[in-house]
């Protein structure tokens, strides 16, 4: 079994969720200025717009994860194999913490208050519990908004996963991340086995 390294493909991925999810924010931000200016045919433009976006980003994401179940399953590489792996111009080191990663921490987060909590307080517990995962690069700021770490938006994005995949509840109120059952025994069965993901 191969080593757990991110490859070129996983790598590819996430840079383009996180382009995507520039995009979507840059939209979104579109949309909120022309609902301020009141062009109201406008702002509806951006809002399916992002909708749209949003819809491929989804898809995006079941992709990677379809990957990341095939890249398990590929044969054990001799080392010739290896070096040329290395050598098909790898992409820039530094790519940001995986958006499962995230999943735990949120999870733990929402146990210790109680199953629900305000976004930011949910957040804020995330950061702390992820200090010693997060790399360089998730600290550093979002070109669409210089004011947020990418860590932040990545763990607004893997909210939207995790809601998609029944661990967070899809129909909390607004600013409220509220845990499923399904949620509580993912954690459960991941504290035991020492993971995280």
């Amino acid at each position: 079994m191969l080593e757990n390294q991110p490859t070129n493909v996983v790598a590819a991925f996430e840079i383009l969720l996180e382009e995507l999810e520039a995009e979507i924010d840059f939209v979104n931000r579109i949309g909120a200025k022309a609902f301020e200016e009141r062009t109201y045919e406008r702002a509806k433009e951006a809002l399916e717009l992002a909708g749209k976006i949003t819809g491929f980003r989804d898809k995006v994401a079941a992709l990677r994860r379809e990957w990341q179940t095939i890249a398990m399953a590929e044969p054990e590489e001799d080392e010739e194999a290896r070096i040329q792996r290395r050598n098909l111009g790898r992409l820039q080191r530094g790519i940001r913490t995986r958006e499962e990663f995230y999943y735990g921490p949120i999870l733990q987060a929402l146990i210790e208050k109680g199953g629900s909590a305000r976004m930011p307080e949910v957040i804020n517990r995330v950061g702390e519990l992820m200090k010693g995962i997060l790399k360089p690069v998730d600290y550093e700021p979002l070109s669409s908004d210089p004011d947020t770490p990418r860590w932040r938006n990545a763990a607004q994005w893997a909210r939207w996963s995790m809601v998609q995949d029944g661990l967070l509840k899809a129909d909390s109120p607004r600013g409220i991340w509220e845990i499923t059952d399904l949620g509580r025994r993912w954690l459960e069965q991941h504290s035991q086995k020492g993971e995280n993901e």
